[in-house]
């Protein structure tokens, strides 16, 4: 067993701490060139990864001014450590400067000689706390107030009744003052009345769920219907109860949580905790959203107030998102391609890495030296695209490159158009792919078939010359010349027609417009009736062995070529093997159907490269005459058919060529 420990590397070590929803930065020199944040510390700036490398100044604009720029300058000359709580900070979060207050800590780390190397940036958003604690200020101030209203009634009516005891002559005066005593007092409790109506009224209506939790016993002294709703309980459960007794499945996690806040009193916010809650007899797999918000009097937590709300929904949508995002990711990548974000406005575009290194840059560019980099002759041909795609919503192109190092690429751009709400193009966004070797396999296509040209000039000048011959003998049709030069064009024909159909077959197969026509038959029966032309000769015996009643689902005529090319194959590489042998055997989802002869055989080097296009085993001499393709044809063609092909050989023992298909019922 290895007991070797592995450690992190720095770089995974970084990738943990950016999952933190603790907000943390580093920062270097004196100007806090931001180094390292995560994705909590970019989510409070408003900012993407984009300001990395940028200082603080550089990267939020709106600080200046504010005492934190010089606070890092500070903690970076004196190597101290600066923090702070409830500090407000102006930020511009959506495009709108905004109010927020922070916990936070600038901590400078030192190396051996006490140098200052870099700043430990830590934030907590504690807007919600801060502003939570002026509406409690503002309240408890109020309920003060009352109370100090009270008490000088209180006093009042103390007085009143000293002076109606010893002055009986003001009896009525202070009776009045008695009165208008009691009538505010009166006033007082029924707006008390109305706060606390109103309050329950709210904590009943709220759209989140409320469960209000007395500190000494933990009972529950108020709970909406929404937090019912979300715990999936009735009402009787949370009466004279305490918390845990009402929710017993989450005491084992938030009991410690809802102490520490007691103790404390520090509101505990979560977000998107995850945890199972026993609703309506079943248990779910939830994710929640809430706060344990301490209800202070006079600095003691007399009540903990739960805000909570569901977010599951949300969550699992959005790890869909993330889930199709990183599939798109990895398609993209998979296919090499470059992406770009064409903002139509200002001219600015953000590009992927990969779209870069197909233009030969090493970093991202301004747009212009992308457009510049396009080749001179081609530029119009980009241009009539993007004005195409104005109109169209759709851009496509494919043009030249020039790298710096003065090499010449293809690309293909595609991309689609977004308009804003006045019909305005604002956005296009595409992608980028390097065609360059595609247009080298157009080029090699182009000189094959110049190639396939040049072979067709001889069996077609033969054929040319030999009916020029037949039409001046035709009259005298008992010489024996006719008949042979008949033969002749026969055969001149036959090697064209080949030739031809090789051309067009894989000319489709290039342009995987190979089309199928699947029906079910019987395979003996297919080879019964194929390779006429060698059964007429009489020359070599064709048998078929096997299970002759087994059936395929695929498309006959095309499969009856495949056997009659590897007929052919036989006949031609193996002429002294006058007896050819087919076989049908059963796989149990397939059928493997194979052609064997008892020729020279092949040679293991050369087998693994029969069915690529253009290869011929033997080449040179008649025999090998033709263009290599009729085993490339054969591939492609059961491949179509979801099937197989191969080649068992060796040297003296002859070799056999094989498919299989699938069999009927198994692909119909």
């Amino acid at each position: 067993m290895d007991n070797t420990i592995t450690f992190l590397s720095d770089q995974q070590l970084l990738k943990v701490l950016s999952t933190s929803s603790d907000a943390t930065a580093i920062h270097v020199s004196e100007k806090a060139v931001i180094q390292y944040a995560n994705d909590a510390m970019l989510a409070f700036w408003g900012k993407g990864d984009g300001v990395i490398g940028k200082s603080l100044e550089e990267a939020l604009p709106e600080l200046k001014g504010q005492p934190f720029i010089d606070l890092f300058k500070r903690v970076w000359n004196e190597g101290i450590t600066v923090s702070g709580i409830d500090t407000p900070a102006d930020l511009i979060i959506n495009d709108k400067l905004q109010t927020f207050y922070f916990d936070y800590e600038y901590r400078a780390i030192k190396n051996e000689q006490g140098e200052t190397t870099c700043i430990l940036h830590t934030a907590k958003d504690v807007t919600e706390r801060k502003l939570s604690r002026e509406r409690e200020q503002n309240l408890t101030e109020e309920l003060t107030a009352a109370n100090e209203e009270l008490s000088a009634a209180n006093e009042e009516i103390t007085a009143a009744n000293e002076e109606m005891a010893a002055i009986n002559e003001e009896l009525l005066a202070s009776n009045e003052e008695i009165i208008a005593s009691r009538h505010h007092l009166a006033e007082l409790y029924k707006t008390l009345s109305e706060s606390d109506a109103f309050f329950r009224s709210m904590v009943k209506q709220a759209p989140i769920g409320i469960c209000i939790i007395r500190t000494e016993n933990l009972f529950i002294q108020e709970v909406n219907d929404a937090y019912l709703e979300l715990v999936g309980k009735p009402r009787e459960q949370f009466h004279n109860r305490t918390i845990w007794e009402s929710v017993p499945e989450a005491a084992a996690v938030y009991e410690p949580i809802m102490n520490n806040v007691i103790t404390s009193g520090v509101p505990f916010i979560a977000k998107e905790h995850e945890l199972i809650l026993i609703r309506n007899g079943i248990a779910e797999n939830v994710f929640i959203d809430f706060v344990y918000e301490p209800m202070k009097t006079d600095g003691n937590v007399q009540a903990i107030m739960v805000l909570a709300i569901e977010v599951t929904d949300k969550v699992i949508a959005r790890r869909g998102i993330e889930d199709v995002e990183e599939r798109i990711r990895l398609a993209v990548e998979a296919a090499e391609m470059g992406t770009f974000d064409l903002d139509m406005i200002n001219g600015h575009m953000l590009t992927s890495e990969r779209f870069d290194h197909i233009f030969g840059f090493n970093q991202h560019m301004e747009w212009k030296m992308y457009q510049e980099a396009i080749h001179t002759d081609d530029r119009p041909i980009r241009d009539a695209a993007h004005k195409n795609a104005l109109a169209n919503g759709k851009l496509f192109y494919e043009v030249r490159v020039i790298h710096p190092d003065e090499s010449v690429h293809w690309i293909r751009v595609q991309g689609n158009v977004y308009y804003a709400n006045n019909g305005e193009a604002i956005r296009i966004l595409g992608t980028l792919l390097d065609i360059t070797q595609v247009k080298r396999l157009e080029q090699q296509k182009d000189d094959f078939i110049s190639i396939a040209s040049h072979e067709l000039k001889t069996p077609i000048t033969s054929l040319k010359a030999s009916l020029q011959l037949l039409d001046r003998l035709k009259k005298n049709e008992t010489d024996p010349v006719s008949a042979k030069l008949i033969q002749q064009a026969l055969k001149s024909m036959d090697k064209i027609s080949t030739l031809i159909g090789d051309l067009l077959n894989v000319s489709r197969t290039q342009q995987d417009q190979l089309l199928l026509n699947k029906s079910v038959f019987t395979i003996s029966e297919m080879l019964e009736g194929c390779c006429g032309h060698i059964r007429t000769a009489g020359k070599y015996k064709l048998t078929v062995q096997g299970d002759k009643e087994l059936k395929v689902y695929a498309d006959e005529h095309a499969i009856d070529q495949v056997m009659v090319n590897f007929v052919n194959n036989a006949v031609k590489y193996a002429p002294d093997s006058l007896e050819i042998s087919m076989k049908i055997e059963n796989l149990g989802d397939k059928a493997r159907i194979s052609v064997k002869d008892m020729g020279p055989g092949i040679a293991a080097e050369k087998i693994p490269h029969l069915f690529e296009r253009y290869y011929q085993a033997q080449p040179g001499g008649f025999n090998s005459s033709g263009l290599g393709l009729g085993l490339f044809i054969s591939s492609e063609i059961v491949r179509k058919h979801g099937g197989e092909i191969g080649v068992d050989s060796e040297l003296g023992k002859g070799s056999t060529f094989w498919i299989t298909l699938p069999l009927a019922g198994n692909g119909d």
